[in-house]
């Protein structure tokens, strides 16, 4: 059996690994897309594609628990997005997407364990986690 002390720190821990390989695919985004491998010379619109991880940073920076769980399904998105481009770039982009690839199933580890975690750790105190969705 885990200490509560303990069992606290692997929320806590899991919630740094998400919010981290979060941030990570933000920045690998748009050096992407902008720098290190783009469609086009110059970049392209396609850093666009970055926009929709802001709005669960925000979420996963104020601990919500509803955030980890849509962002788990969301991410797989992405995920797809780096398979495709993986098997179907030229070098470097296919790196890049194998890194995108790599970071996604991080984040969707983290998440999936963050909610697993936090929601045994609310039971075995008699805590509601659900006011903070």
């Amino acid at each position: 059996m885990t200490s509560p002390e303990n069992s606290l720190h692997h929320v806590t821990f899991t919630r740094l690994i998400a919010v981290s390989s979060l941030m990570g695919l933000i920045v690998l985004g748009l050096a992407w897309e902008l720098w290190l491998a783009p469609l086009r010379p110059g970049g392209t619109l396609l850093a666009l594609k970055v926009l929709p991880l802001c709005f669960p940073l925000t979420g996963l920076l104020k601990n919500r628990m509803y955030t980890y769980r849509w962002l788990s399904l969301l991410i797989w998105l992405y995920f797809t997005e780096g398979v495709v481009r993986a098997w179907g770039d030229a070098a470097p982009s296919n790196y890049l997407a194998m890194v995108e690839v790599l970071l996604c199933i991080v984040l969707f580890a983290a998440c999936a364990l963050h909610v697993r975690l936090r929601l045994k750790h609310a039971k075995a105190h008699g805590v509601s986690d659900t006011p903070q969705t």
